[in-house]
């Protein structure tokens, strides 16, 4: 009997990538949740679409066109649609969905070689593909609604916080929403974004998982605090408070549930605490000084693409090597 050691590290474990995505379908469930309640049965519906389509696109790429027959679906995909579904309007139509989910598996995935070789995270990609081509769409906001009303158009359109914000200035857009409102997500805005409570709770739980750690969502939140309070104390009015930039938009989606991403985020605590400062300061940047007046997807693909060097610039030292 011969004994075969191999290489270091000699680690075994019994997670795989289906169950830490399972985590992360059921801590996005408190989300989904709460877009059914203030949004309708249409938004539940976007969700679900959304996670089963994506997969089936997967399978069909992989199983049909790629022809991996030993291809098995490790819903990774689902987390993608589900992510990309919460990221639009109520009121985007259907097909809107199944485009962005083409572009994010297809092309921000697949096209990479698949899970674990992209180098942006797809929900997001997909969403600023549909933004780019669709901006009328994908800028149709309304206010909450009963869960049983027939169709999101039924309800009163209504611009988000941030963009009152920009139009209108803070004192308008500060009592058009109360912090209550803008704490659980009685507000206007994509499908999962509004509500930072349930978000929070659905953070906590991948936390008390094990499938993520608070540096990189400290980080991002902690700069765009500090930043808007540095730039409410040179015009309130224009810039808004911090914890009303803090509340508002995609904010707590985007740096609890998509700047986390294990494959487009850095490796060491250091590099994810650069990565934060840097999602934080673009993001930042984008509402004060660009059109849009949101800027939290773009900030986070910016940040992807920087990933590489910051892995590189703050990789762990190897110990045991003698210096030459």
């Amino acid at each position: 009997m011969k004994l075969l050691v191999k290489d270091a590290p000699h680690i075994r474990s019994n997670d795989s990538v289906r169950k830490i995505m399972i985590d992360v379908l059921i801590a996005l469930l408190p989300a989904v949740i709460g877009a059914a309640i203030f949004f309708g049965w249409y938004a539940l519906f976007l969700c679900a679409i959304g996670a089963v389509v994506a997969e089936l696109v997967e399978w069909f790429i992989v199983r049909v066109l790629r022809k991996q027959k030993d291809f098995m679906p490790d819903l990774s995909a689902a987390v993608t649609g589900l992510l990309l579904a919460m990221n639009l309007p109520p009121t985007a139509p259907w097909w809107l969905l199944l485009i962005g989910i083409l572009v994010a598996i297809s092309v921000a995935k697949q096209a990479f070689g698949g899970i674990g070789q992209n180098i942006f995270n797809p929900a997001l990609v997909g969403r600023v593909f549909l933004l780019i081509s669709f901006p009328t769409l994908m800028t149709r906001w309304i206010n909450p609604v009963q869960f049983f009303s027939t169709t999101p158009w039924d309800a009163i359109s209504s611009a988000t916080p941030l963009g009152i914000l920009k139009q209108q200035g803070f004192s308008k857009a500060i009592s058009a929403f109360s912090y209550t409102d803008l704490f659980l997500g009685n507000i206007g805005g994509c499908i999962g974004e509004t509500s930072t409570l349930l978000l929070i709770i659905g953070f906590l739980y991948l936390w008390y998982r094990g499938r993520v750690n608070p540096v990189i969502p400290a980080s991002y939140i902690g700069t765009v605090f500090l930043f808007a309070s540095v730039m409410y104390f040179v015009n309130p009015e224009k810039f808004g408070s911090p914890l009303f930039h803090i509340l508002t938009g995609g904010l707590f989606l985007g740096a609890l549930f998509m700047a986390t991403d294990m494959v487009t985020s850095p490796m060491t605590l250091r590099g994810q605490a650069i990565f934060g400062l840097g999602c934080g300061i673009t993001t930042m940047v984008i509402r004060y000084f660009a059109g849009y007046p949101e800027g939290v997807s773009l900030a986070i693909l910016l940040m992807n693409a920087v990933t590489p060097l910051i892995d590189r610039a703050f990789k762990p030292r190897v110990f045991g090597e003698v210096k030459s």
